[in-house]
């Protein structure tokens, strides 16, 4: 079904209802990380230049139904005033009648309205229907821009919107899904996706569906071992999923039925008792050790691959890449990519630790797409339905 863009509302000096993700790192009381704060501005810009009065909905990290002041959204619209050069009035809810006294005395087109973590209440995350009633505040229109939420069935991104007539996407749902479609539409080939991070159960139906598209698959960081153990190898203490080596095996059969290439890692960084060593998969990870990152010559054949490619999808670290001491395979897949994207590839990039790689490298503007999506954008990818997009389209 077709969704709407924000160009295609009646904005025009409305009272215009905003969903957006600003769950950023706070530290010390500030924003940490106004990354999802600025991919936030053209919308709010787009909003305020056509004389609407935005009000902001987000959540802010996980206070499971209870006010924590911890988890307030005060500083972030703070933040957000310094970034917008705008007046933004934070209120201290987000219903009842401390926001509606705000919103009479609000300025369309002059100020943005943020109210409190939606989060505070239990209403939100159950996507309760009464909670979304409270939350339409007599706003004409509602727009989701906060691509990260999609895949929650959560009262502020599916019920409320319901609830309007006149609903789409912002700005930034609207780059997302642009990027993400040019990866399960027609990517141009060779199309090399390299995922990483723990957990295969995390992941499985991303393979599956990046194995029917994708023409290499690279796979790095803790769920490779799930994989190497279905083959037969000795992985040491290293973390696994027993319960999925079936599975793993499944998908490692399937590409060869496919023709498609799965490398996995031919060498790990290991470590026990302090010590650090590289190991080759042939010989074995001894008992005692665990893999924490994939080896120099992995990296080597990781790059060659992506120099060939012509669209790169890229997620999730390549080891425990918390430690400086085992970010270097991570780091020689953010080059990779960054390089590929200079010669003309077509690549995205998501998940937080990806992300925190090429930034570090100074590469994060050097890729054609940096997701703000983390589960949505692999749910998306995978073919799942999201329901916040779902509640969105038109009839």
């Amino acid at each position: 079904m077709p969704l709407r863009s924000l160009r295609e509302l009646p904005i025009a000096s409305a009272r215009v209802l905003v969903r957006l993700d600003l769950n950023v790192p706070l530290r010390d009381g500030a924003v940490a990380d106004d990354s999802r704060i600025r991919a936030a501005l053209p919308t709010l810009e787009a909003l305020l230049n056509a004389g609407a009065l935005p009000i902001v909905l987000s959540h802010l990290g996980r206070p499971k139904g209870q006010v924590r002041p911890e988890y307030s959204l005060a500083p972030v619209a703070q933040r957000l005033a310094v970034l917008l050069d705008r007046p933004v009035l934070f209120v201290p809810d987000c219903i009842g009648e401390a926001v509606s006294t705000a919103l009479q005395r609000a300025h369309p087109g002059r100020e943005v309205v943020v109210l409190e973590n939606v989060r505070f209440y239990p209403g939100e995350e159950a996507n309760d229907k009464e909670f979304a009633a409270q939350l339409r505040h007599d706003a004409q229109v509602y727009i989701n821009d906060a691509f990260g939420t999609l895949h929650r069935a959560h009262a502020s991104v599916a019920a409320i919107a319901d609830l309007f007539e006149w609903k789409g996407i912002g700005l930034l749902v609207e780059r997302e899904l642009a990027a993400l479609e040019r990866l399960r539409s027609a990517p141009e080939r060779p199309y090399v996706a390299v995922i990483g991070g723990a957990k295969v159960s995390d992941k499985f139906d991303l393979l599956s569906a990046l194995l029917e598209r994708c023409d290499a698959l690279l796979l790095g960081g803790a769920m490779a071992f799930t994989f190497l153990k279905a083959q037969g190898y000795a992985i040491g203490s290293s973390v696994y999923e027993p319960e999925l080596e079936s599975a793993a095996q499944a998908i490692l059969q399937r590409a060869q039925a496919l023709g498609k290439q799965l490398l996995l890692p031919t060498d790990v960084l290991i470590t026990a008792n302090g010590d650090t060593r590289v190991c080759t998969v042939e010989e074995g990870i001894p008992e005692g050790w665990i893999g924490y990152d994939i080896g120099p010559e992995t990296e080597r054949r990781f790059a060659e691959l992506l120099r060939t490619a012509r669209t790169i999808f890229w997620n999730g670290p390549m080891g425990k890449y918390e430690e400086e001491r085992f970010r270097s395979g991570t780091a020689a897949v953010a080059r990779a990519v960054a390089q590929a994207t200079q010669r003309g590839a077509f690549t995205v990039v998501g998940g937080g630790d990806s992300i925190a790689a090429l930034q570090a490298l100074g590469a994060d503007t050097a890729v054609s797409h940096c997701s703000t999506g983390g589960g949505a954008t692999l749910a998306y990818l995978a073919g799942k339905p999201l329901p916040g997009l779902r509640a969105l389209e038109q009839s």
